[in-house]
């Protein structure tokens, strides 16, 4: 039954290491690093995916938009805060989370740092909070006692959840009230539906197919706290970036400029690209979730990160009394200075090559 699913604890589940397959050609690099390389000397950069999707660096790849780094597949990651904390011990090279997350990792004493923006909100791609029409639920008061669905605790849906009742006026006792409740994005709006949750959160799919049916509206949306935003990062270790400078300043100019890509290019023929790569790496996909993509998702051209998308997850958590103030700052967890729009390489606003882009 469906209320098995329902768990108010996070998901700890990690992928297992995997060894490099020999179709790699992979030799032992000398020196300090131990990183494995290709026969033609590219740095491996082992990595864990999105079933039914294709990530921008991913779309760099194809796109040949690197040319020191080579991708490997490990396995597709179960959540943003299992992806970063398998990027921190060593079973893959980097990983992409909610800022929160990352500002927690890294208080609790993993190395890492962030080099690229990797999801947000924009005016087509967002997450929103939805309740039942019937349900009486009309202002943040109102959820006091009441349950919310969420993917995993610790990560996205969670802290834009509190913040949002802090925004309302709630005291910290009374958000503690609000019962967050884990439940896979799949079974979320039977759950909500069914009244097993009051307020489920809904994205990307879920959000596209549920809204159609009825008796559903948003009591809030992510984008409705800080507009458009950008909330994640892609993390790698501090030896790693330390030991392979030129492999991560490779990933981060190549993925920023597929994410400019994706920013700039008509959605048929975003889908069409994703389509080809999804058919051609043959891990047996349902391409149907492709009719869902609408944006990036990240609204700051070529994925830049804003100091303020970092500080303000430090702020809540010293708030909230989860972090000791001034153990850590923005300026401690990323950088940008690999990024080519944001290092003078390219303007800001321009294209994947530097082209200028004509406005829309």
């Amino acid at each position: 039954m469906l209320s098995t699913l329902l768990r108010r604890r996070p998901l700890r589940a990690l992928a297992a290491a995997l060894v490099v397959p020999a179709a790699l050609a992979v030799v032992t690099a000398c020196g300090a690093s131990d990183t494995p390389t290709t026969a033609d000397g590219k740095t491996v950069l082992r990595y864990q995916g999105q079933t039914g999707l294709v990530t921008p660096f991913e779309l760099a790849d194809d796109l040949g938009y690197f040319s020191s780094i080579a991708l490997q597949w490990e396995s597709d990651t179960t959540s943003g805060p299992a992806n970063i904390q398998a990027a921190a011990t060593k079973q893959v090279e980097f990983g992409s989370a909610f800022n929160g997350a990352v500002v927690k990792l890294a208080a609790g004493g993993a190395p890492v740092q962030a080099v690229l923006s990797s999801y947000g909100s924009d005016a087509k791609s967002f997450t929103g909070y939805f309740v039942r029409e019937d349900a009486g639920i009309k202002t943040a008061r109102d959820l006091i006692g009441k349950k919310v669905g969420i993917n995993t605790l610790g990560a996205h849906h969670e802290f834009v959840t509190r913040e949002w009742l802090h925004q309302q006026g709630l005291t910290e006792a009374e958000i503690k009230q609000v019962q967050l409740i884990v439940v896979p994005p799949i079974n979320t709006e039977e759950a909500l539906r069914s009244g097993q949750i009051d307020v489920g959160a809904l994205g990307g799919v879920y959000r596209e197919t549920a809204v159609p049916r009825g008796g559903l509206h948003a009591l809030f949306t992510d984008k409705d706290i800080f507009g458009e935003f950008d909330y994640g990062t892609y993390v790698f270790r501090k030896d790693f970036i330390a030991q392979n400078p030129e492999a991560v300043k490779d990933f981060v100019q190549g993925t920023a400029r597929a994410t400019r890509w994706l920013q700039i290019t008509p959605r048929d023929e975003v889908v069409a690209k994703f389509t080809e790569i999804i058919s051609k790496r043959g891990r047996n996909e349902n391409l149907k979730l492709l009719d869902y993509w609408r944006s990036s998702g990240i609204p700051v051209p070529g994925a830049v990160i804003a100091e303020r998308e970092i500080q303000i997850w430090i702020d809540w958590l010293e708030r909230n009394g989860e972090l000791e103030r001034g153990k850590i700052t923005a300026a401690d967890l990323y950088t940008n200075k690999d990024n080519p729009y944001a290092n003078g390489t390219y303007q800001p606003e321009s294209g994947p090559t530097g082209e200028v882009v004509a406005a829309k």
